[in-house]
């Protein structure tokens, strides 16, 4: 049975800092592609940033320079950790991890196992 689990979510003032946490487990890890998602209310789910099994990393334009992704296969735990919090960061961050899929790019598509969701809450 799959789980990820996050962790790390909370309330922050614009400025602030926070660093996501998800723990999996029932996957072999170092062959799973990792992301991070978020959903805000009313919008779609959208990818934050990704990890591939090689370790190379996509972030999407919004985060750039804001956010760092990473993981550690040792502990089969992938990190996001997100500076500079802008209230439009709002939102619940969710955690995937996918299979790549022959001429499909990685990180398109609801696809693969996904964690319960840790809210993200960026307000003064």
């Amino acid at each position: 049975q799959v789980q990820l689990v996050e962790s790390g979510g909370g309330l922050v003032q614009p400025g602030g800092s926070l660093r996501l946490s998800c723990a999996a487990s029932g996957i072999i890890f170092s062959v799973a592609n990792m992301g991070w998602y978020r959903q805000a209310p009313g919008k779609q789910r959208e990818l934050v940033a990704g990890v591939d099994s090689g370790g190379r990393i996509t972030y999407a334009e919004f985060v750039k320079g804001r956010f760092t992704a990473s993981r550690d296969n040792a502990k089969n735990t992938v990190y996001l950790q997100m500076n500079s919090l802008k209230p439009a960061d709002t939102a619940v961050y969710y955690c995937n991890a996918r299979l790549a899929r022959p001429g499909y790019p990685i990180w398109v598509g609801e696809i693969g196992y996904w964690g319960q969701g840790t809210q993200v809450t960026v307000s003064a």
